[in-house]
């Protein structure tokens, strides 16, 4: 190799090196935003619980990540299903049905959990209703504004996600702008399975930053003591 191609070669991998040490610092300042993030969820969900319907309903956004106690009646008649889902290797959907609050005309949506479903599509909710007063445990959960995509499937419509825009149009009354996922709790049915909240973790951005590092510092050894020894 002639000795400008060697000074080419040598800075190019320079320039890789300075590409991964950017990436790595990339996923500290990720890191960074997710400590800060964690330490507002794990307030949030140290914080007393708030019971609905109450004040809160006026501004649900202050609700997100914290526990609620909900009361009302479920309308089964809308009953929500989730296509798409799994739990530990196993398929099914998750099944959302409209609570209808004591005292007000708004719904909340309650994530009632995790049903099978071979397909994860296909389910029958009627066989999972509870009727009745009930009083729901949970953490609340912003609703996404795009995305849900409902398709029928066997004369029965099922969504990818919540799609609050969408779901206004469809179901008959005001719906608050956040979901509850009921939490496991005594007396609750088997199924739908109520779901621990998701952990608070720090994610893989630690790792991923000391991996880019590594490549850099791979990169910029290889450029001096291979590619450079010779220049």
């Amino acid at each position: 190799m002639s000795p400008l191609r060697r000074r080419l070669l040598m800075a190019l991998l320079l320039l890789l090196a300075l590409g991964f040490a950017r990436l790595g610092v990339w996923q500290l300042s990720r890191l960074h935003q997710r400590r800060a993030a964690n330490r507002v969820t794990l307030a949030a969900r140290s914080a007393p619980p708030v019971r609905l319907p109450g004040s809160a309903v006026e501004r649900p956004e202050g609700l997100i990540e914290h526990r609620v106690i909900a009361r009302g009646r479920y309308d089964h008649d809308h009953d929500i299903v989730l296509r798409g889902e799994a739990l530990q290797g196993v398929p099914g959907v998750h099944l959302v049905t409209p609570l209808r609050m004591s005292g007000t005309d708004t719904t909340l949506l309650i994530d009632r959990g995790f049903v099978p479903a071979p397909d994860a599509v296909s389910v029958q909710p009627e066989r999972l209703r509870e009727p009745g007063d009930v009083v729901v445990v949970g953490i609340a959960a912003g609703i996404g504004s795009e995305g849900g995509k409902p398709i029928v499937h066997g004369g029965r419509t099922t969504w990818a996600r919540l799609d609050l825009p969408a779901l206004r149009q469809q179901l008959p009354y005001p719906v608050l702008s956040v979901y509850l996922r009921q939490v496991p709790a005594p007396g609750v049915p088997s199924f739908p399975r109520r779901l621990d909240p998701p952990a608070v973790d720090e994610g893989p951005h630690l790792s991923y930053a000391v991996q880019w590092f590594l490549f850099a510092g791979l990169a910029v050894a290889f450029a001096f003591l291979v590619v450079g020894r010779r220049v």
